[in-house]
């Protein structure tokens, strides 16, 4: 029991330690690149810069005003368990905005919507994998969502995001709602990336008449395992073994090399893996996403 409670205890400190780090990096993005350049990354956060472009408010501030009612909804219709850390992680990271006066980094829109986007998407990450939000059009497709099951959570946050760069659009410029795609495109790719893994491994399956002997070669000289799937050919109908094992990117070569040696009519395909954990490769921590 006692050991229990310090591994949750130290769970929900990475947790909230990962929390943290997101909002100082994603907050950062703010004054370094999107709002010198006057960038709309989608999001509450979007309509904040706009109105920061016209009435000088301030984003930090103006996107937690804005979240306020929504954080209040999100707590009656959702729950208290997953409305406290986004309030902790809303407030922080608008508050952090405010106070970061750094000197931006570049003053070309385009490396500010592409470096802007880039530690934007990998904050959000961090933040989400320490099982909390920054608020925002998340919550907001949360609550609408829990109210109309027809409209799902992403096709919402695509329909906003697509609504406020046609704000930026209309109120600011043709170029500025241009960057805001850029932005948005590629904090979305990096927040996908930062959530589901580098793919540095790979996943190797070898149809073959030697699986035995590929098998054991592989088990042997990589020190991998090894997972025999039954399978059978649609045309042909004939039953045979299929192997998988997920091995390190410098070592597809030499497995290549084992299946060749064993059996040059072999059919065999190799993808890559997002995120591989478990025995012999990084540890399952059970971490919420």
């Amino acid at each position: 029991m006692a050991l229990l409670s310090r591994v949750f205890n130290a769970n929900t400190f990475r947790q909230y330690a990962l929390m943290l780090i997101g909002c100082l990096i994603g907050a950062a993005s703010y004054p370094l690149f999107l709002e010198p350049n006057h960038i709309a990354p989608g999001g509450l956060t979007g309509v904040t810069m706009i109105l920061n472009y016209y009435f000088a408010v301030p984003i930090g501030l103006g996107s937690l005003v804005l979240n306020i009612p929504l954080i209040i909804l999100g707590w009656r219709l959702i729950g208290a368990r997953f409305i406290l850390r986004t309030v902790l992680a809303t407030v922080l990271f608008s508050v952090l905005i405010d106070l970061m006066n750094f000197e931006p980094l570049s003053l070309d829109p385009m490396l500010a919507a592409v470096f802007g986007g880039v530690m934007l998407g990998f904050g959000l990450a961090l933040i989400i994998r320490g099982n909390a939000t920054t608020g925002g059009t998340d919550l907001l497709a949360r609550i609408v969502h829990h109210r109309q099951r027809a409209i799902s959570i992403g096709s919402f946050l695509f329909a906003f995001d697509l609504a406020v760069i046609l704000l930026a659009w209309l109120f600011m410029s043709v170029q500025h709602a241009l960057y805001a795609i850029v932005c948005v495109f590629v904090s979305a790719k990096v927040l996908d990336q930062a959530l589901l893994g580098i793919g540095t491994d790979k996943a190797c399956y070898v149809i073959s008449r030697e699986p035995d002997r590929i098998a054991k070669r592989v088990m042997d000289e990589l020190e991998r395992g090894v997972t025999v799937l039954n399978a059978s050919g649609a045309y042909s109908g004939r039953e045979f073994k299929m192997l998988l094992s997920i091995v390190g990117r410098l070592e597809t070569v030499k497995i290549k090399q084992i299946v060749q040696e064993e059996d040059p009519q072999a059919f065999m395909f190799i993808t890559d893996t997002h995120e591989t954990l478990g025995e012999g490769f990084r540890k399952l921590t059970g971490e919420e996403i």
